[in-house]
């Protein structure tokens, strides 16, 4: 008997390190005009935001099926093995219904759960459950420790713009216009499983020092455990200019431009950010 683990593509977890860590990485699907891709297969990072830029149609994300957790449930496991499916958000998306739909067929031998969080704050709970299943804990032991991490684990992140989050229904006008005056750059969070501005910032110099500010309003970061910088765009050259910012704030022997510390944001998070957003997800002291 083994535990399988299965996790939605808006981890931002590639098809690459999927493999490695021997999880199932379920493609979510986006719609652009007329074409429909499955993220992370169909089409690549940079493709998508070179299309993103050109087209003057937002393109739009749907959550996984029920039935196509089942097939992917189906493949990954044996008659006696368990599996534990990590989402996104429910607050988010629906995929956190589907999946417990198909786990429902299962008589207690798949159980789903929900990181209220998104992209590599996501991502992260995945590692970590990981860490645990290679232990040889038990599933119920992984969801415990997953539990316990859920206020710990934070993602903050600077937008060039809030309107691809409004467009996308996730977030309201208010707050989008809260964060649209002209050279001003929000920063966003993850708060109770929904989208949250935490401040505003205009320029370069006082956008690190509102990040700096915020991530240590958080707790700071736990440097023991995983965390990981994102970029989304067709280039990281935003987030290099904010790592070098940082580097007298990261302990020694810390490498921040190793590319195991680096995400660039696919196809699904990419729909609602946009291009041109740099953050950082981490587990709090």
């Amino acid at each position: 008997m083994s535990l399988k683990i299965l996790v939605d593509s808006a981890s931002d977890l590639t098809p690459e390190e999927a493999t490695k860590l021997n999880v199932t990485l379920l493609p979510m699907k986006v719609h652009f005009g007329d074409k429909d891709y499955l993220d992370k297969i169909d089409i690549t990072n940079n493709e998508f935001f070179e299309k993103l830029i050109e087209s003057d149609t937002l393109p739009t994300t749907s959550q996984i099926s029920p039935y196509d957790y089942e097939e992917a449930l189906k493949e990954a496991m044996g008659p006696d093995d368990e599996a534990l499916i990590l989402t996104l958000s429910s607050r988010l998306s629906g995929c956190y219904q589907s999946a417990c739909l198909a786990a429902s067929e299962y008589d207690g031998r798949v159980k789903v759960f929900d990181t209220l969080n998104v992209c590599v704050a996501e991502m992260l709970f995945v590692l970590e459950a990981v860490r645990i299943r290679d232990e040889g804990k038990s599933v119920d032991e992984i969801i415990e420790s997953l539990s316990g991490d859920i206020k710990k684990v934070k993602l903050v992140a600077m937008l060039d713009t809030l309107e691809y989050l409004k467009k996308g229904g996730r977030i309201n006008s208010a707050t989008a216009l809260a964060g649209s005056l002209l050279g001003i750059k929000p920063v966003i969070t993850i708060y109770d499983g929904e989208v949250a501005l935490l401040g505003k910032a205009r320029g370069s110099k006082n956008i690190h020092n509102k990040l700096v500010e915020l991530i240590s309003a958080s707790g700071g970061i736990d440097f023991s455990r995983a965390f990981r910088f994102v970029y989304s765009g067709t280039d990281r050259t935003l987030l290099d200019k904010y790592i070098a910012d940082s580097l007298h704030l990261l302990p020694s022997g810390v490498d921040p431009y190793n590319p195991e510390y680096i995400t660039g944001i696919g196809c699904v998070i990419g729909t609602h950010v946009g291009p041109g957003a740099v953050g950082v997800a981490f587990f709090a002291r």
